[in-house]
């Protein structure tokens, strides 16, 4: 098991900003891949953001390209996912994810771990 453990979310205005956490416990956080999904009520999970396990590579979803920014400090085994000028289509749980390969994937199925998820509610 990777436990992963989210925090962050909460209710904001649109154009707002919030910042999730994810702490992972009990191994090194760069041997693993780390991203963020997220399901809105009645829809798919789907990819976000995803950093690999060096932290030199970041991927996001065409929907939050500018808006958010995914990073990572292995010395506290955390992964942060910065989410700036929200708007309500980001309304959703979010949840952490890690697969213990190099590279990004986009794809639900190539994450083995996945957090609890954390909601995140974006309105006025």
């Amino acid at each position: 098991q990777v436990p992963l453990v989210e925090s962050g979310g909460g209710l904001v205005q649109p154009g707002g900003s919030l910042r999730l956490s994810c702490v992972t416990s009990g191994f090194s956080l760069d041997r693993v891949t780390i991203g963020w999904f997220r399901q809105a009520p009645g829809k798919e999970r789907e990819f976000v953001a995803a950093i690999n396990r060096s932290g030199g590579g970041t991927r996001y979803a065409e929907s939050v390209k500018g808006r958010f920014t995914i990073s990572r400090d292995n010395a506290k085994n955390t992964v942060y996912l910065q989410m700036n000028s929200l708007n309500p289509e980001d309304t959703a749980v979010f949840y952490c994810v890690a697969r213990d390969k190099y590279t990004i994937a986009v794809v639900t199925n190539e994450y083995p771990y996945w957090g609890q998820g954390t909601q995140v509610t974006v309105s006025s």
